[in-house]
């Protein structure tokens, strides 16, 4: 019986791995084994009333402000890489082991944009090299894309990895989405393709769920830009390790990519 209670316990855990659980919040070990401890007979003499969690802190205004004179500032990929380093208006930052600025070729005509990091990310300081990043490589190189041949540009919304790999706040995708606009304005790619619904929605302003919002081309525009860039949402890889079913979908949307990138091709060897 106990032996069969370690095996349940066993998978549990390692359900909550594969779900992004992978930081302990106490510093010492329990025994979920041990007796539990006896129940009350009468409840407590003074019953303290519950209080509900605070909402979300809007974003401040200084801070956007701050990260959009910063990111204005920036005249290049490296001073806007600085400019983040330099940054103090997210608190993810003091939580975060490594900034995740970017990886590939900044001049490839694919700029794909994610989220956030996890924690193989913050631990490297790239974007994309955890399970996710190597599902998304394999989907890459299935239409004749890599990273490594300089195809590809990757980012984030989020250059630090939020604490547990929750969910971002509006707040900090909000004072992260300066930075953002203006890497994409810096990068000038001639695609972009949008891994997720945090990007789909701090981008394009979309209310509608990924799964109804992929694999539909739409023009984003912007400070910066000389013309509007054909933009894909499509569900982001970890979505698809944890609903298989799914990658028919993706499927297509990378179908759609390839289709569109080959139709640029031409122009862009005769420039």
């Amino acid at each position: 019986m106990e032996a069969a209670m370690r095996s349940e316990l066993k998978a549990a855990l390692a359900l909550q791995l594969a779900w992004g659980a992978d930081e302990a919040l106490e510093e010492t070990v329990q025994d979920r084994l041990a007796e539990a401890p006896p129940r009350l007979t009468e409840p407590p003499a003074r019953a303290v009333p519950a209080v509900a969690a605070p909402p979300v802190a809007a974003p401040a205004t200084g801070a956007v402000a701050r990260a959009e004179a910063a990111a204005e500032a920036a005249d290049s990929l490296a001073a806007l890489r600085a400019a983040l380093a330099a940054f103090d208006g997210c608190a993810l930052r003091d939580t975060a082991t490594h900034l995740v600025f970017a990886d590939g070729d900044p001049s490839a005509p694919v700029m794909l944009i994610g989220e956030g990091p996890g924690a193989e990310e913050d631990r490297e300081g790239l974007p994309f090299v955890g399970p996710s990043g190597r599902l998304l490589d394999r989907m890459l190189a299935s239409i004749g894309l890599s990273r490594k041949a300089g195809d590809v540009y990757i980012t984030n919304v989020l250059p630090w990895r939020p604490p547990g790999n929750r969910n971002p706040t509006d707040a900090e995708v909000a004072v992260c989405l300066p930075f953002l606009k203006r890497h994409i304005a810096l990068a000038r790619p001639k695609l972009i393709v949008l891994l997720g619904g945090v990007p789909a929605r701090g981008l394009l302003g979309a209310r509608e769920g990924i799964t109804r919002l992929r694999g539909r081309w739409r023009e984003l525009d912007g400070p910066g830009l000389d013309a509007p860039i054909p933009t894909l949402p499509t569900l982001h890889p970890a979505y698809l390790l944890r609903n298989p079913g799914a990658k028919r979908d993706a499927w297509n949307d990378l179908l759609a990519l390839r289709r569109r990138l080959d139709s640029i091709l031409p122009q862009m060897r005769q420039n």
